[in-house]
């Protein structure tokens, strides 16, 4: 609360969602762990191959937040929503693991 009472700019709350990248060495493998990764929950996956060959699965979670705190150095929000905000996030940490 100090530091954003302090903020002179624009501050966000972010939190970033899990990613896993998988190195795989045949276009199957990715599909399979692609397949898995979907099945478990984590719709944001997919997979990349690079110019090289390269192939990468990612595993990624949907459970993002970004949430504005103050604009132009004014607070937009109250204490007690931080508080609120910072228990949603270390609920989707856990959902991460």
């Amino acid at each position: 609360m100090t530091a954003l009472e302090k903020a002179t700019g624009d501050a966000v709350f972010k939190f970033e969602p899990f990613v896993l990248h998988v190195l795989c060495r045949e276009l199957q493998d990715a599909q399979l762990l692609h397949s898995v990764a979907i099945d478990s929950g984590f719709r944001n996956s997919g997979i990349t191959v690079g110019r090289g060959g390269k192939i990468t699965m990612a595993v990624r979670s949907t459970h993002c937040l970004e949430v504005p705190l103050s604009h132009k150095g004014r607070l937009m929000v109250s204490e007690e929503y931080i508080e609120f905000l910072v228990h949603v996030a270390n609920q989707k940490m856990e959902e991460n693991i």
